[in-house]
């Protein structure tokens, strides 16, 4: 038996018995008992509660806050968790040697039904995203052990498609996965602000001897969707946009996460929104083109006339 087997050996006999000592265990198990200590040791490294108590009768115990928890997972929490880990998977998560490792041993404690019905509920959800550089997992793994140590990183930093390359330092306060790309947002010590960074534009990354404090309740998420969706005291009065077409084409419109929140009225072929003039004709005529013949814009006119003019130098450039 290996050392991992021993370890769950003593594991249920401390749980079902109660109390043993070295010596019993190591002769139930017919081990030595220098082995039964390394058992132990290593359980109390992993974080298993163990109580070792001495005396004539004495031995080892489970505090009883772990007698009360199940050692493995039901069915339903199994399967939660392979999948969980297709999706962790195919996002890039930047332990995915760890999580190999604990669903390795997930499927190594069950029993054959078990595995069985592991293995059909694995192979019945796929993921599909765009995949992901080597050389970025690595600064993910970075970025994720700074924000739980609170260092300070210097990176340089390339802003937009010709953006000028810089060198900043960045207090990181958490990463967030939006839209199959990868974000770090955090205290920009050249901006003395909190921004958001892009995982692919980060050229170069390292570790700083600086440290700080993760403000209390701080959301990245939050603060990603904050700064992606309009700004409506920045973006002028509002504007009634009403387009209508094709019932799926509008349902995705509708769905679209600059275009859902501000969604007022609906029908099956037609969809009102209100949004503020900055992004109506900055953003939306650029998404809306992307729909053909199968939308039609009925108001405001000045939506009309952009998506026009910005078919009309597509058309002049390619030709």
């Amino acid at each position: 038996m290996s050392k991992a087997d021993h370890m769950l050996s003593i594991l249920w006999l401390l749980k079902t018995r109660k109390q043993m000592s070295a010596k019993e265990l190591a002769e139930e198990l017919e081990i030595h008992i220098r082995t039964v200590y390394r058992c132990i040791d290593a359980l109390c490294i992993t974080g298993v509660p163990i109580i070792a108590e001495s005396g004539r009768n004495g031995g080892y115990r489970l505090h009883h806050h772990f007698q009360d928890a199940p050692l493995l997972f039901d069915p339903d929490e199994q399967k939660a968790l392979v999948q969980a880990a297709v999706f962790a998977h195919e996002a890039g998560y930047p332990h995915g040697d760890a999580l190999n490792r604990a669903i390795m041993k997930l499927k190594r404690y069950t029993n054959p039904q078990q595995l069985q019905a592991i293995e059909k509920h694995e192979g019945g959800l796929e993921v599909i995203h765009p995949p992901l550089d080597s050389a970025l997992v690595a600064n993910l793994q970075l970025l994720e052990t700074s924000i739980a140590e609170g260092t300070t990183i210097g990176m340089k930093y390339k802003s937009g498609y010709e953006g000028a390359v810089r060198f900043r330092q960045v207090d990181p306060y958490g990463l967030v996965h939006w839209k199959s790309k990868w974000y770090v947002i955090g205290h920009c010590h050249f901006r003395q602000e909190i921004r958001s960074f892009r995982l692919e534009r980060i050229l170069e990354l390292a570790e700083t001897a600086g440290t700080f404090i993760r403000p209390d309740n701080f959301s990245a998420r939050q603060y990603l969707l904050q700064h992606l969706l309009p700004d409506k005291e920045r973006g002028g009065e509002e504007v009634d946009l009403v387009l209508a077409g094709n019932p799926q084409a509008i349902d995705d419109i509708c769905q679209h996460w600059l275009m859902g929140h501000a969604l007022a009225e609906r029908t099956a072929g037609e969809a009102r929104f209100k949004l503020d003039e900055l992004t109506l004709y900055t953003q939306v005529p650029y998404y809306l083109l992307s729909f053909g013949g199968k939308i039609r814009v009925l108001e405001p006119d000045g939506v009309k006339q952009c998506l026009s003019e910005i078919a009309a130098e597509l058309l002049a450039y390619y030709n």
